[in-house]
């Protein structure tokens, strides 16, 4: 608005001052006005421009999905946009359908078709409802598809041709600087009609005295439209559209480096947020751990043995062939992995980490995965979900006869069993001290760290429907496996930088309470002084207990996806914590909506949780949400810079003008250069304060939290501080500057306004270097790193030259000689040291 104002001045400048004095020498000023708004739209245009040339990349790299497909008889991972008519889809809990299509064969399958339809009831999809619409999601159950209709031409395409995707709504941190602008402008409004006032009050006073009040001449119309143009220029300097481009420009560049550090930001507030984070809610499986998982340790037939690969023939021939068959049966039909061969003719393993380790352990003891699938039909299957902490299935055996196969948890596994297989293959029943012997090897596996599964199954009556719940007790005990997970490289050093951060890291994990306490210590997580809590308990706690219990828990096992809901609604309302959770499974959603930040496993991570998170992390390492807070903090600390360096410039630009206007009739800095000063101070400051890469040093301070004040007293004391110099410098040298150089003669008024304006320009350049680190006094720690950063001030520099030395009669400057420009840039210079000086003053 204020450049359209300027614009129309600038018109208004041009008519009438080449009806006064002709072209080319009338037009100077106008023209200058208008050389002027079309350098800060241009360069404005292009910043906003470059910038939704990285929003777009980044919508593009969110879009992108892979998944299961069988093409040609292979098997094999694809993007959802290779899909093609005729493909048979593997979907399974979690994952968003890809594209309209027909269920082939599955079980179990329910289908949310809210986002599509806006029902909120589910669909079950069987034989008998085939159908299965693009960008429904799968809440249960696992199915192939085949698919019929892909793109533009599927239900949700069609839907989606006519919307426009909206942008992503205001960050916070730029509402809260939305804020700040308005009562700045508010200010620079008032001070600019009192400018105008005072201005025009001076001329008329003059005109007053001479008795010329009703005859006006071209040169006083000028001086009008001049002091007008003045006014305005104090409202554009004063108006900081620069917050919001900085806010915008800063996110920009960090989620551009954060994807190039695995990190894919789906919504910009989370950058800054993350740096407000006091606690982060972290799962086990795949972000503490590497998720390679291989089976080490078994208990068959009530014997501990240790599974490697040397000793697989010594395994087989110690347990009874009838366990062994029994054994094979449960791994490879009660799964959700497969076993394919690839296009080179390689055996892959296909499925989640668990899945494939069990699988894996199958194979080395001679298993056949074909052969048992066809043995016997499958007639019911109860895909795995963190609620029941199981899965099952239900075969129909070829000599007659139905079979039932559970996994899962092994307390919860092993408390619905009764018999158990002993060391000569008999059935026998599970008494007080095989229980007790059973639990001791979990508990001893738990302790050496490794993920503990229990297998079992069960003779069914020949009357069980395959409408009907498999049971979940009545079983014998196969056996346990001790699955080990190693621990990912860097994760304990990134837990103690999030200590030394001032945040909080906790585990929230599915698993047994002594396998998470063992990672949790390697991890550094549980210290002496914290607590480890099962999901069951911290239910059953009160409010007044949760009060004093929630602080100390930094590990919660067992725990359903409620528990680590209310855990993440407590840290947030009751302690006032800024929370960041990680999720994976469909179940997490609820938790990562409820969190600040969520953030979901990129690898491990269902569609469904990565459409309720806020961040994807595309490696599942804890290490890179360590990253993405240190971008946070980053972004949180640039936009304090820019502000102190900008309201530094506000505010000395108004009191200069304002009582220079007040005290002599006249500002000192014309239209042109106060906006070229705005250009230095909003764009050019933008790009050179907002994109500051982050340092380790970020990883030492406390966290703002959300009651952190944005403006700090750090902030006031540096603002105030370089305010008052820079004022007093351009008050001395507009008192005292004609005698310090001499200036006498008709140019003398010309000559040292440019010295000020020089001075002032030069004031600002050594300001934003001193900006770069609001409180260390080496201000020059890894300048050289930022090329941005250098450019700007270069360039900034190079235009100041030829401000001064070639467009003088558009900028209302003069060529200064080696002295002045020396003096110019001292002055600027000695800004630094005034800078550093006030950074040991304690606030």
């Amino acid at each position: 608005m204020t450049l359209m104002i300027l614009g129309v001045c600038a018109f208004v400048s041009l008519i009438v001052g080449i009806a006064m004095e002709g072209w080319p020498k009338g037009a100077h000023d106008g023209l200058g006005i208008v050389a002027s708004i079309l350098l800060v739209v241009f360069v404005t245009a292009t910043s906003d421009y470059r910038q939704s040339l990285q929003f777009k990349d980044l919508d593009k790299e969110k879009k992108k999905i892979t998944i299961q497909v069988t093409r040609n008889a292979c098997r094999k991972k694809m993007s959802i946009y290779d899909l093609l008519p005729g493909d048979i889809v593997h979907l399974n809990i979690g994952d968003q359908v890809p594209a309209d299509g027909l269920f082939v064969s599955g079980f179990s399958v329910v289908i949310d078709e809210s986002s599509l339809t806006g029902e909120s009831e589910p669909i079950i999809v069987n034989a008998e409802n085939p159908f299965m619409l693009s960008g429904t999601k799968l809440q249960d159950g696992s199915c192939k598809m085949m698919v019929t209709t892909v793109g533009m031409r599927t239900q949700w395409g069609k839907l989606m041709a006519t919307l426009s995707e909206g942008g992503d709504d205001e960050t916070p941190l730029q509402v809260k600087l939305n804020g700040v602008a308005t009562i700045i402008g508010k200010v620079g409004l008032f001070f600019a009609v009192v400018t105008f006032a005072v201005l025009v009050q001076g001329l008329f006073a003059i005109k007053l005295k001479e008795g010329t009040i009703w005859s006006w001449s071209g040169d006083e119309a000028l001086q009008m439209l001049e002091f007008f143009a003045v006014a305005v220029t104090i409202v554009v300097v004063a108006v900081p559209e620069g917050l919001p481009l900085a806010v915008t420009l800063s996110l920009a560049f960090a989620m551009k480096k954060m994807m190039n550090d695995k990190a894919l930001v789906r919504h910009l507030a989370a950058c800054e947020t993350m740096g407000s984070a006091t606690s982060i809610c972290s799962d086990k499986t795949g972000t503490l751990t590497t998720n390679h998982m291989t089976v080490v340790k078994s208990c068959i037939c009530m014997a501990v043995k240790e599974v490697g690969n040397n000793n697989k023939a010594s395994f087989c021939s110690e347990i009874p062939e009838s366990a062994v068959k029994l054994l094979l049966q449960s791994i490879f039909t009660n799964t959700g992995g497969e076993i394919v061969i690839n296009k080179d003719g390689k055996r892959e393993l296909l499925g989640t980490p668990t899945e494939t380790a069990l699988l894996e352990f199958g194979l080395s003891l001679g298993g056949d995965s074909q052969a048992e699938r066809q043995a016997s039909k499958i007639v019911k299957v109860e895909p795995f979900n963190s609620t029941k902490k199981r899965m099952g299935v239900v075969l129909e055996l070829p000599q007659g006869g139905l079979r039932a196969h559970t996994k899962g948890a092994s307390e919860i596994v092993l408390a619905g069993c009764n018999k158990v297989i002993n060391s000569n293959g008999e059935v026998v029943p599970l008494d007080e001290k095989s229980i007790n012997q059973l639990n001791a090897t979990i508990n001893q596996f738990a302790n050496e760290a490794l993920r503990t599964l229990c297998l079992a199954y069960m003779e069914l009556e020949n009357g069980f429907s395959p409408d009907s719940a498999i049971p979940v007790s009545g079983y014998t005990c196969l056996g346990i496996v001790g699955i080990k997970d190693p621990v990912r490289p860097g994760v304990k050093e990134s837990v103690a930088s999030c200590r030394s951060a001032g945040i909080t890291v906790r585990m929230v994990t599915g698993d047994n309470i002594n396998t998470a306490k063992a990672i949790a210590r390697e991890c550094g997580i549980l210290t002496d002084d914290g607590i480890a809590i099962e999901g069951p308990d911290f239910r059953e706690k009160s409010q007044e207990e949760m009060l004093t219990l929630i602080p100390k828990i930094q590990v919660m096992a067992r725990s359903s996806p409620m528990d680590k809901h209310t855990l993440v609604r407590q840290l947030r309302t009751t302690f006032d914590e800024v929370v960041a959770v990680t999720g994976d499974g469909t179940n997490d959603a609820p938790a990562l909506h409820e969190a600040d930040i969520g953030l979901a496993m990129g690898i491990a991570g269902t569609e469904v949780a990565k459409e309720s998170a806020d961040v994807i992390i595309l490696d599942d390492n804890f290490s890179t949400i360590v990253t993405v807070a240190k971008w946070g903090r980053s972004v949180y600390i640039n936009i304090q810079k820019f502000v102190q360096f900008q309201l530094t410039v506000n505010i000395v630009a108004l009191i200069v003008n304002f009582s220079s206007a007040c005290l002599t009739g006249n500002a000192p800095l014309t239209a042109v250069q106060l906006l070229w000063v705005n250009m230095i101070m909003d764009t050019l400051g933008a790009l050179a304060l907002a994109t500051e890469p982050p340092t380790d040093e970020l990883m030492k301070r406390s966290p703002v939290g959300k009651k952190g004040n944005f403006i700090s007293n750090v902030m006031w004391r540096n603002i105030l501080g370089q305010s008052f110099y820079q004022f007093m410098v351009i008050c001395y040298l507009q008192a005292k500057g004609k005698t310090m150089f001499d200036l006498d003669g008709p140019d003398s008024d010309l000559i040292l306004n440019t010295v000020i304006f020089n001075s002032f320009v030069f004031c600002q350049v050594f300001n934003e270097i001193s900006s770069r680190n609001m409180e260390e006094i080496n201000v020059f720690k890894g300048i050289l790193n930022n090329y941005v950063f250098i450019a700007v001030l270069s360039c900034t520099a190079v235009f100041q030259v030829i401000i001064i030395e070639l467009l003088g009669t558009f900028a209302s400057t003069t060529p200064l000689t080696c002295s002045q420009w020396l003096l110019s840039v001292f002055i600027g210079f000695l800004g630094m040291p005034i800078a550093a000086a006030l950074k040991m003053i304690p606030v």
